[in-house]
C-alpha cells in the first residue's frame, strides 16, 4: 500500500497508484482512503472529482462525524482514465488531504 502526503505530489507518484495501462485512453480503476479534516465535511470534495475530473467515483465505506473535531473518512474507488485520475488526486493533494490507496487486484479486498 502507497501513502501519499503532502510533500509527495509529483505526478510519478500519483501514477503508481494507477495499474499499468496500455494507453493513456484506456480506462482503468483505483482505491483510496481519503481522510477529510473537520474543515472540508461540508465541502464537495467527492462531487468535484465527479463534475470537474470525469471520474467514476464509487463509495464503499464512508465515517464522517460533524459534530466532533475528529477526521472523517472516505473509501473510494475512482474509475477513469489515466489523465484523469492523475487530475483527480492532484486535486485532492492540493487540498492537502491524507490520502492512502493502493492499486486494484481482481479478488483482493481492502484493507488499511
Amino acid at each position: 500500500m502507497a501513502a501519499l502526503n503532502n510533500h509527495q505530489t509529483n505526478s510519478q507518484t500519483r501514477l503508481s497508484l494507477v495499474s499499468s495501462v496500455d494507453t493513456k485512453s484506456q480506462v482503468t480503476q483505483i482505491r483510496l482512503r481519503i481522510y477529510i479534516p473537520k474543515c472540508y465535511l461540508q465541502a464537495p470534495v467527492i462531487s468535484q472529482l465527479i463534475s470537474s475530473y470525469g471520474l467514476v467515483v464509487n463509495i464503499t465505506k464512508a465515517m464522517l462525524q460533524p459534530n466532533t473535531d475528529q477526521e472523517g473518512y472516505f473509501d473510494i474507488e475512482l474509475r477513469g482514465t489515466v489523465p484523469q485520475i492523475s487530475s483527480g488526486l492532484a486535486y485532492l493533494e492540493s487540498l492537502n488531504l491524507r490520502i492512502v490507496g493502493k492499486p486494484n487486484a481482481d479478488g483482493d479486498s481492502w484493507f488499511c
